[in-house]
């Protein structure tokens, strides 16, 4: 019979000082592919390797895989437990970013691509993104519950490998995009698509476009086109761009998920040696990966992950030991989790993320958002090849390097082209110009027309006007001020008839971006359609527009959708509010709730409450008007 394996294996002391290799050679490798080190990168690289190998076949010799496994178990089990509760937190958003996969040109392209297949397409699941971001959520929170107690371990880490697989064949795909290079596409249409029509007709003079085949019924168009390249995995929701300033880069994304599938690996390869926690090691499991919840929570300046992550492992435990015996075992486990986030996930569908990593949380001053983008720094290099060895050099052409190497005179060395090296990456501002509440002037009503800043807007680009009458044919004529004159429009043959102000033909758009950030005060209801929203509480955003008027606070609603639609909305809920336009995708980061009402003073966010939370005019007077 074997002996036992321990967590101690053949030498305790050994086995920590291994896997405490291990982790540096993991260290120094993922450090060594960063940009920021690109410098040392083939030291960091080869020494990484050399660390993860030699601590590897050590870690066998001393039978130290238990103990590698389960310092692998507190890192992946945490990391798994703030990584879902952090796209639980926002689980609209994250799949707002399922979508962009989604999308025929993102994920699907590469598929096309590796396989052939010009009519694979991943659009069928954009109507399915928020019930996938909620499966994703709660399945990634379960799992990485249930590698810290070791309960079920070979599903888990079946189920472990298999998501970390997918994670990292996702993130290498967003780091390896190419915008430029473009993927063969087949798409359907029906004949009685205008589109149809157009296709046969590019494709006469295009031929990036070719006609498959044609029917009575459909065409099949096979088409060159560009990616769509996903800039930000969402790997962390918002809460790293919101927290530290910025999200990871794709690079960055990918190496993440190398070092979890190789930590899961280890885990993975160890499966047949773990059992169930005992309650002593319940206890140390909980607390170490407690601790990685927390330094994780600090990172992201939101601590209500330790809490979460306690309760749940309490809760898994608890009702494997006390469950009766329906649940007095990990399927019981698993309901527990599963509850408790049904319940999380409850609370913030229904109204907002409980932690606001967007640009537009309360407290959060819009101006500064507007402002915080940096320009980045960029360096043209000059790309040598070696037709021999195939090895490439880059080169400042101003620099001194360049000029004492003398590359250009050794024959094995040519010029291949110039490339951009990026020194100090461009950072965009928080909040760009697609926050922008503006109306067509040709589309202004009463409503509008009677805000006291749109008849300042109109004033301001009001131009005098002469009325001319032509008497010989009884015309009359609009006659800018600057090119009337006496000697063309003499009295012999004109008459004056008046001098009016009228708005510019030059002047079609009005736009409250300066104005809504500068009010001292103003309400603005979000909605990201107004067609899809809730209009339940209708009624109380009617009686906060009446108080506003009353009490001379601004109040507008900031929209997207046609003019038929707003009149359609104004019509039906006899809602004759300001009404502006802004670009759909901003106003799904303004909030997640459709429709949504937030406060702004001098430009601050005093207040944003979601529908189903409306607060009376009353109570905003009371705790957030400024008197």
């Amino acid at each position: 019979m074997n002996p036992k394996i321990t967590i101690a294996g053949r030498s305790l002391v050994f086995n920590i000082f291994f896997v405490i290799v291990n982790l540096v050679g993991l260290t120094l490798l993922t450090m060594g592919n960063h940009v920021n080190f690109e410098a040392s990168s083939f030291w960091m690289n080869l020494v990484g390797i050399a660390l993860i190998l030699i601590s590897g076949f050590m870690l066998f010799v001393f039978k130290g895989r238990l103990m590698m496994s389960g310092v692998a178990r507190v890192l992946v089990g945490g990391l798994f437990i703030v990584s879902g509760l952090v796209k639980a937190n926002d689980p609209i958003g994250f799949s707002y970013k399922l979508e962009e996969y989604f999308e025929d040109g993102a994920l699907a392209y590469r598929i096309k691509e590796l396989f052939g297949t010009p009519g694979f397409s991943l659009e069928y699941f954009i109507q399915f993104a928020l019930a996938l971001s909620v499966i994703i959520c709660v399945v990634e929170i379960i799992l990485g519950v249930f590698i810290i107690i070791g309960g079920k371990i070979k599903l888990v880490m079946y189920l472990s490998v298999f998501m970390m697989l997918f994670f990292t064949f996702l993130t290498w795909h967003t780091a390896n995009c190419d915008g430029s290079k473009k993927f063969l596409d087949r798409d359907t249409y029906a004949m009685s698509d205008p589109i149809a029509a157009m296709k046969i007709e590019e494709a006469k003079t295009n031929k990036e476009v070719k006609i498959v085949s044609q029917s009575s019924s459909e065409l099949i168009v096979d088409e060159m086109k560009l990616p769509q390249c996903v800039s930000d995995c969402g790997c962390f929701g918002d809460a790293m761009k919101g927290s530290v300033g910025r999200s990871l880069t794709p690079e960055e994304s990918l190496w993440k998920d190398l070092v979890v599938l190789y930590l899961c690996i280890w885990i993975f390869i160890s499966q047949w040696i773990i059992e169930p926690n005992t309650r002593k090691e319940n206890l140390v499991f909980t607390l170490l990966s407690l601790t990685v919840v927390g330094f994780f929570s600090w990172v992201f300046s939101w601590y209500f992950p330790i809490l979460f992550a306690f309760i749940a492992i309490v809760s898994a435990l608890w009702l494997k030991r006390s469950g009766g015996k329906l649940l007095s075992n990990y399927f019981g486990s698993k309901l527990a989790v599963t509850v408790l986030c049904a319940i999380f996930l409850f609370l913030v569908l229904r109204y907002e993320p409980m932690k606001d990593y967007r640009p537009y949380a309360i407290g959060s001053n819009l101006v500064e958002k507007m402002n915080d983008g940096k320009e980045g720094v960029y360096e043209n290099m000059l790309r040598y090849k070696n037709s021999k060895t195939g090895e490439e050099k880059l080169f400042n052409a101003a620099s001194k390097e360049y000029t004492d190497s003398k590359i250009w005179e050794d024959a094995d060395w040519k010029y291949v082209d110039m490339v951009q090296k990026t020194i100090v990456p461009t950072k965009i501002a928080s909040i760009t110009e697609q926050f922008n509440p503006f109306i067509q002037v040709a589309d202004l009503t009463p409503a509008e027309s009677n805000l006291k800043i749109v008849q300042s807007i109109l004033k301001d680009n009001q131009t005098q006007i002469v009325k001319v009458k032509n008497l010989s044919s009884d015309d009359v004529y609009d006659v800018p001020m600057e090119e009337f004159t006496l000697e063309e429009y003499t009295p012999e043959y004109y008459a004056v008839l008046d001098t009016v102000y009228q708005t510019s033909e030059e002047f079609n758009e009005i736009s409250l971006r300066d104005y809504v950030i500068s009010v001292d005060q103003i309400v603005m209801i979000t909605s990201k359609n107004v067609e899809e929203a809730n209009w339940a509480s209708v009624e109380t955003y009617k009686s906060i527009y009446a108080g506003c008027k009353k009490a001379g606070i601004p109040f507008i609603i900031v929209t997207n959708g046609s003019k038929e639609q707003i009149e359609a909305f104004r019509k039906r809920y006899k809602f004759d509010a300001p009404i502006f336009i802004n670009d759909e995708t901003e106003l799904k980061a303004i909030a997640r709730s459709n429709p949504s009402l937030m406060v702004l003073q001098k430009g601050i966010v005093a207040g944003k409450y979601s529908h189903r939370s409306t607060p009376t005019f009353d109570w905003l007077n009371k705790n957030i008007f400024v008197r």
